[in-house]
């Protein structure tokens, strides 16, 4: 039980600790992994804790406990304590994990019911540019530009843009939005919303949902000023409108303006691939580790503690 109750204070610390690590991480994608990564470590080690919890040090299991918890009552005896908090703990996990299926089956069946109803409305109105990601385009003064996940995902544009954006302008936009789908971006964001809905226990899940959309339109800023500059992004970002976007599209200028222009004025140059790519291998892994290495920690302490001479 010490194991269990070590790696459930290690998960808990955490999740309540990490988001402040987390935002401070320059590179948006190496936040996203290491946000993505440190939920899953943390759902993880807790359902390993449930698990010695409802396997106890003396071998029971699952059955075993239910029928020793069923004896003891039978015959008048108070189940020990060991017996209770695992099943209580199992319990309570199990219901947490199916509620989060629950949800995530739901939002994603919503999500594409909606997306096709936006796009038989959009191949009506709009003309159709062919490409790895079509984009559909709507006669409208408005300058508007937003992403619709699917097989192919697409991202639909107003005249708009051409009216009242440069050239360059108006490719920032459209690269802004490749890259959301390039990066799978909609299914992060989908994700992090059953997440924060589900287990808003701590921080780590409470705050995935912003968290999670801010930094993935900062990693759509980063693909597009690869290409057009930094000077060109903010440009965009100021003019584009963000009104009247569906709720399940991301686009260029609905989450987060102000941070973001303000990251992109402090932006002094663009992240090298290979290092991005090395800096994400090490932050997932550290992510992965950090509430093991914490338990562990907690546990070398106890153990100094009571092996301490008095």
């Amino acid at each position: 039980m010490t194991v269990a109750l070590a790696l459930l204070l290690g998960s808990a610390l955490v999740g309540w600790l990490a988001p402040r690590v987390l935002w401070r991480l320059n590179d948006p994608v190496v936040a996203l992994v290491a946000w993505i990564s440190a939920v899953i470590a943390v759902v993880a080690t807790s359902t390993v804790a449930a698990v010695l919890l409802v396997l106890p040090e003396h071998g029971l299991g699952v059955l075993d406990s239910l029928h020793h918890c069923w004896d003891s009552v039978r015959h008048g005896t108070t189940p020990t304590i060991e017996v209770i908090s695992g099943l209580t703990g199992g319990a309570l996990l199990t219901a947490l994990l199916v509620r989060l299926a629950i949800v995530g089956v739901r939002s994603a069946r919503q999500r594409a019911r909606a997306r096709e109803e936006h796009l038989s409305v959009l191949r009506l109105a709009g003309r159709r540019e062919a490409g790895s990601h079509p984009t559909m385009w709507l006669d409208h003064d408005r300058p508007l530009a937003f992403s619709l996940a699917g097989k192919p995902g697409v991202v639909v544009a107003t005249e708009g843009l051409h009216r009242h954006l440069t050239p360059s302008e108006v490719g920032a936009v459209l690269d802004h939005e490749r890259a959301h789908l390039d990066g799978r971006h909609h299914l992060l964001v989908a994700a992090a919303d059953a997440v924060a809905a589900t287990l808003p226990i701590l921080p780590l899940f409470k705050r995935a949902a912003t968290a999670i959309r801010q930094l993935v339109e900062m990693a759509a800023d980063l693909a597009a000023a690869r290409t057009h500059g930094v000077e060109t992004v903010r440009a965009a970002l100021m003019r584009v409108s963000s009104h009247s976007l569906p709720s399940s599209a991301l686009a260029m200028s609905k989450d987060a303006l102000g941070t973001r222009l303000d990251r992109l004025q402090r932006r002094r140059r663009m992240p090298n691939r290979t290092r991005r790519l090395f800096s994400c291998g090490i932050a997932g892994a550290a992510a992965m580790a950090l509430p093991v290495v914490t338990a562990s920690t907690a546990l070398i302490a106890l153990m100094l503690l009571t092996c301490s001479p008095k």
